[in-house]
């Protein structure tokens, strides 16, 4: 039974517009990683419905869970209520370890980053056992600093085609992280809000010019926590656009067939 579930699904000949709540069609389960040290995450996975075959996969990692970050943060839960269908690109939601939400409570306790490498790499390894290619790595604010530290690094580095980055903050990860990132030549897309609390486009693209393959993209009006549809959607356009170049920009707004609505969740970042 997936994690979210929804109040009713509905059809109709007439275009819906999609909303936060909205639910498009996806083959949706819950799953559980293993990491190295032993330990049981709890996670979702929305993949294209009817068994098609996902052209990329996103392997998401929350904002900071002592700061309200969780699988469920709200650009991620859309992406999963949206992508599948839209651009049939699958979704992968967890929550590191001592990390709670509706799905349920990861084991562990939060490290600070250190840890969390296992996190990630179970994550990386679920999918590749999957049978899943195209694995891109997405990273929400402390998500940016998982990718940073440890997506370049092996075995992570050869299993994975590159990370989009939201709001960035760089405290963890610091400069031989970027120099890792450049040496590895894997592609890297970073969205930075120009009102961020923590780093803003120009300080940025300064710090990211140290990876001459990243792509640094300022994001007027938003804020660190990408709140409203309008910044949501563009977070997710962009995405798209980095693992689906192919698929036509922006995504629709609108939806005909099948769809579902969602229950509200506790306050989300």
């Amino acid at each position: 039974m997936a994690s979210d579930s929804t109040d009713h699904t509905s059809t109709t000949d007439e275009p819906i517009e999609i909303r936060a709540s909205t639910v498009l069609p996806a083959d949706r389960r819950d799953i559980e990683l293993h990491t190295a040290d032993g330990l049981t995450l709890v996670g979702e996975f929305a993949a294209p419905a009817g068994g098609r075959t996902p052209k990329a996969t996103l392997v998401t990692l929350h904002p900071l869970p002592t700061h309200g970050g969780f699988m469920d943060s709200h650009v991620y839960r859309k992406a999963s209520f949206r992508l599948p269908a839209l651009a049939d690109v699958a979704v992968l939601r967890f929550n590191t370890r001592g990390t709670c939400s509706p799905r349920g409570c990861s084991d562990g306790e939060f490290d600070g980053g250190d840890g969390e490498r296992l996190d990630l790499q179970a994550a990386v390894d679920w999918a590749v056992a999957q049978g899943l290619h195209h694995i891109w790595l997405v990273g929400w604010s402390f998500g940016t600093e998982l990718c940073l530290k440890y997506g370049a690094q092996d075995p992570v580095a050869e299993l994975v085609e590159g990370a989009i980055l939201l709001s960035p903050p760089l405290h963890r990860a610091g400069d031989a992280d970027l120099d890792a990132w450049a040496a590895s030549g894997l592609p890297l897309k970073v969205l930075v809000p120009e009102f961020d609390d923590y780093l803003v486009p120009d300080a940025a693209a300064a710090r990211f010019s140290r990876v001459p393959q990243a792509e640094v993209v300022g994001i007027d009006g938003a804020k660190h926590l990408w709140v409203g549809e309008k910044y949501a959607a563009r977070a997710l356009n962009e995405i798209v656009g980095v693992v689906r170049p192919e698929v036509d920009l922006p995504l629709p707004t609108q939806w005909t067939g099948p769809a579902a609505v969602a229950p509200s969740t506790p306050a989300t970042r």
